[in-house]
């Protein structure tokens, strides 16, 4: 059953759960709590980069105009310095199309393999139903009696007597 040593280690386990549960509900802390323990010659240089930092959280909601800035440039250099845009030719496979790729030869591999196995088995199947066809004709004409229960012998010497001329 469950012994004494489960039951404990059921115990601490609760209790470390609680513990956990317990360190959620602190509210976390924000980060202007560090503004004032910069040293008072570095302290604009702490703000000055808090501020850069906070508008480049805001930048990607205006990235269409980012693009836009791009693409205005590159109209304005000169047609010889134009930068040329090679897309299809050079984009490499990222590691998530790598691994479809794979999937699906793996996949094509295992169809085929089955395709094969489903076709062997059919003809081993085939090939047993010929056999014991014959193997019943054989037995059908070996073991005919006469009318007084006796074998009738023309029948087996005229079946073995096929079977010598099949095989030569």
């Amino acid at each position: 059953g469950q012994g004494f040593a489960f039951r404990r280690k059921q115990k601490i386990e609760r209790q470390y759960r609680r513990m956990l549960k317990k360190g959620r509900k602190v509210p976390p802390q924000r980060d202007d709590q560090f503004t004032d323990t910069y040293p008072e010659h570095l302290k604009h240089l702490y703000l000055a980069e808090e501020e850069l930092l906070k508008k480049r959280r805001r930048a990607p909601e205006n990235s269409a105009t980012s693009e836009e800035k791009i693409n205005k440039a590159a109209d304005t250099c000169t047609p010889s310095y134009r930068p040329v845009a090679t897309e299809g030719k050079f984009k490499r496979k990222t590691a998530n199309r790598k691994a479809v790729e794979d999937y699906e030869k793996i996949k094509a591999e295992r169809a085929k393999k089955k395709e094969e196995a489903e076709k062997m088995k059919q003809q081993r199947e085939a090939a047993q139903r010929l056999y014991k066809q014959k193997r019943m004709e054989a037995y059908k004409i070996l073991s005919k009696k006469t009318k007084r229960g006796q074998p009738n012998l023309n029948l087996q010497v005229e079946y073995l007597l096929q079977k010598i001329q099949q095989n030569p």
